[in-house]
C-alpha cells in the first residue's frame, strides 16, 4: 500500500480470470479478506485455484489449506485438466496443505496450524477450504456463534497482519438468508450459483460486497471451460456507462453530419442519402426476402470504404452462412484479409451477457465501424430460456453499447407475413432502433414480387415509396416505385388505381349482382 496524499491507495491485483476484474471494479484489493461461497459444483474451488495460480510467485507464494473433503492430491488431479494449471508451481510457489488431522481437535488446533504454516512461509495469498467445514468442527455440532466470530476475527487479523490476500471458501447457497459473523468481517463476498432452466444450465456470479471500490452490480454469467473460469460482465445500459456525459439540450438536436452507403444505390436514396453514422437499423421481412443479402452488402460496402466489419450469426455455421448470400465469395476473401470477422454463437444455453461480451470484444479488436447481426430471431432462440424473458432489455443494452462505440449496426429480423396487418416482429422492438427497413411479398399477375419501404429514419427525411427490388447473384437491387395500385399493398387485398370496374352480370339471370 502507498500513501496517495489524500488517503491510502489500495493496490488492485489482477485475478487472472477473464472478465472478473471488470466485475470487481478493477481487480482484487490487495491484503483483503474475501469469501467465495456457493452451492456444490458451482465452481468455487476452480475459481480459487485459478486466482492462486495466476498470482503466486517466488516472492509472494501461496498456501492452500483444505480442512475436510478430498485430499489435495485428488483435487489437483482434476484441476490439472485446466490450462491455467502450472505443475511447476506445485510444492514450490504454491503449496497445498491438508488440515484433516487437526479437524478433531477443534477450532483452536486449526487456527494454530494455519498460523504456524503462514509464519513459516510468509505467503502473499492464502485460501482456507472450506468455511462450512470450519463451522462443523466441534464433534459434528455447530460451534456457538461467539466462538465462530472469535475464530474468524482471529484468522482475519493474523492474515492481514502478515500482509496476505486471503480467501475462505464455503458451501452457502444464499448468504442473504443465512446470517453468519464471517459475512460481516469479510472485505469481499463473491457468490456463485448455477440454475437449471428446462434443458439449459446457467452459471451466475454476483459480488455482494467489495470494500473500497465500486463493483459492477447485478448477476453476471460465467462458464467453466478448458481455460478455466471466464466471466461475462453484464454490460451496463447506455445511461449507466461510466463517465457518460449528458447532452446539452440547449443547443438543439445535433445535425447528421455523415451518412454511410449500404452498397445499394436505390436504398441509399430511399434512406435520404444513406444510413446516418452511428445509427441502428432493423431490416424486417419474411423468410427469403433478402435480409441476409442486404446485411452482407452493407458490410462489404464498408470494406470498400476502408471500414472493418463484424457479422454475428446464430442460425448457420460460418461456411453455411457464406453459401447463403450471393456475396459469400467476396466476404470469404475479406475474412481472409482480416477486414471482416464472423462471430458464431449458436449453443442453446447461450447467455445474453456472453453474446454481448464476445461481440464487443471482436468490435474492439477489429476496430470495426460496421456490425451486422443476422438475425435477432436466431439470437433469441440461441439464448437460454431464462434470458428470453428480458430479451428486449438485453437488445436495448446491445444496441446502446455498440452505437456508443461509434459503430453503425444493421440487424435482421424475420417476421411472419400475414398480409392483414403491418407488424415489425413478435415483440415491441421497433422503438429500439433508429431506422427500419421493411420487406414484403406482393402477388402481381400471378407472380410473387418483392417490395421494400423505409418505415422510419430518426431526425431525417426519407422516401415513403414502396419499391420493387430483386435479389440476384450480384446482390440486391432496388427498382421503381409501385404505381399500379392505389392502396392495400400491405394487405391481402390490393386495389388497382383508376375507376372501379362494374360487377359482372350473373350468368343465370343476366342481371347485375346486388352488392351486399
Amino acid at each position: 500500500m502507498t500513501d496517495g496524499g489524500a488517503g491510502v491507495t489500495i493496490r488492485r491485483l489482477a485475478t487472472g480470470v477473464p472478465g472478473l476484474d471488470d466485475v470487481l471494479g478493477g481487480g482484487l484489493p490487495e491484503l483483503s479478506f474475501n469469501l467465495i461461497v456457493g452451492g456444490p459444483g458451482s465452481g468455487k474451488t476452480t475459481l480459487a485455484h485459478q486466482i492462486m495460480f495466476a498470482n503466486a510467485t517466488a516472492e509472494r507464494p501461496g498456501l492452500y489449506f483444505t480442512i475436510v473433503g478430498e485430499p489435495p492430491l485428488k483435487m489437483l488431479r482434476y484441476q490439472q485438466q485446466y490450462r491455467f494449471f502450472d505443475a511447476a508451481k506445485v510444492n514450490g510457489t504454491l503449496r497445498f496443505i491438508s488440515l484433516s488431522s487437526e479437524l478433531e481437535r477443534g477450532l483452536g488446533a486449526i487456527l494454530e496450524s494455519v498460523v504456524r504454516q503462514v509464519e513459516a512461509a510468509t505467503p502473499g495469498f492464502v485460501v482456507v477450504d472450506s468455511f462450512r467445514s470450519v463451522m462443523r468442527v466441534d464433534s459434528g455440532a455447530a460451534p456457538v456463534e461467539l466462538e465462530i466470530e472469535a475464530f474468524v476475527q482471529s484468522l482475519a487479523l493474523h492474515l492481514t497482519a502478515w500482509e496476505a490476500t486471503t480467501f475462505l471458501i464455503g458451501e452457502v447457497a444464499d448468504p442473504e438468508t443465512q446470517v453468519h459473523p464471517v459475512f460481516t468481517v469479510a472485505d469481499g463476498l463473491i457468490v456463485l450459483s448455477q440454475t437449471t432452466e428446462r434443458n439449459s444450465v446457467v452459471r451466475k456470479l454476483r459480488v455482494v460486497k467489495m470494500r473500497g471500490q465500486s463493483d459492477l452490480p447485478g448477476l453476471h454469467t460465467f462458464r467453466i471451460m478448458r481455460d478455466g473460469v471466464r466471466v461475462f460482465p453484464r454490460l451496463p445500459k447506455p445511461e449507466e456507462e461510466e463517465g457518460e456525459t449528458r447532452p446539452d439540450l440547449s443547443r438543439g438536436i445535433a445535425p447528421i453530419t455523415q451518412r454511410l452507403s449500404t452498397g445499394i444505390s436505390g436504398l441509399d436514396q430511399m434512406l435520404g442519402g444513406g444510413i446516418p453514422r452511428g445509427y441502428s437499423v432493423m431490416v424486417a421481412g419474411p423468410s427469403g426476402s433478402g435480409k441476409t443479402v442486404l446485411a452482407a452488402q452493407f458490410i462489404a460496402e464498408g470494406v470498400r470504404q476502408a471500414e472493418a466489419g463484424v457479422i454475428a450469426i446464430f442460425e448457420k455455421r460460418p461456411t453455411g452462412y457464406l453459401q447463403t448470400t450471393s456475396l459469400g465469395r467476396d466476404l470469404d476473401q475479406m475474412i481472409q484479409d482480416g477486414k471482416v470477422a464472423i462471430v458464431y454463437l449458436r449453443p442453446l444455453d447461450l447467455s445474453v451477457d456472453e453474446t454481448l461480451y464476445e461481440l464487443r470484444e471482436t468490435v474492439t479488436r477489429m476496430g470495426a465501424r460496421r456490425v451486422a447481426i443476422d438475425s435477432l430471431s436466431g439470437f433469441e432462440m440461441a439464448v437460454s430460456p431464462g434470458f428470453r424473458e428480458d430479451f428486449r432489455e438485453s437488445l436495448y443494452r446491445l444496441v446502446g453499447v455498440l452505437t456508443g462505440l461509434g459503430v453503425t449496426v444493421v440487424m435482421t429480423l424475420e417476421i411472419e407475413d400475414a398480409y392483414t396487418e403491418l407488424r415489425l416482429g413478435p415483440r415491441e422492438n421497433a422503438f429500439l432502433t433508429d431506422a427500419i427497413i421493411l420487406q414484403r411479398y406482393l402477388e402481381q399477375d400471378g407472380t410473387l414480387k418483392r417490395v421494400m419501404t423505409v418505415v422510419k429514419v430518426r431526425a431525417s427525411d426519407h422516401s415513403k415509396d414502396l419499391r420493387f427490388y430483386k435479389v440476384s447473384s450480384r446482390g440486391l437491387s432496388v427498382g421503381e416505385p409501385v404505381r399500379r395500385y392505389a392502396h392495400g399493398l400491405l394487405t391481402a387485398s390490393p386495389h388497382a388505381a383508376g375507376p372501379t370496374r362494374p360487377p359482372a352480370p350473373s350468368p343465370s339471370t343476366g342481371k347485375r349482382r346486388q352488392r351486399s
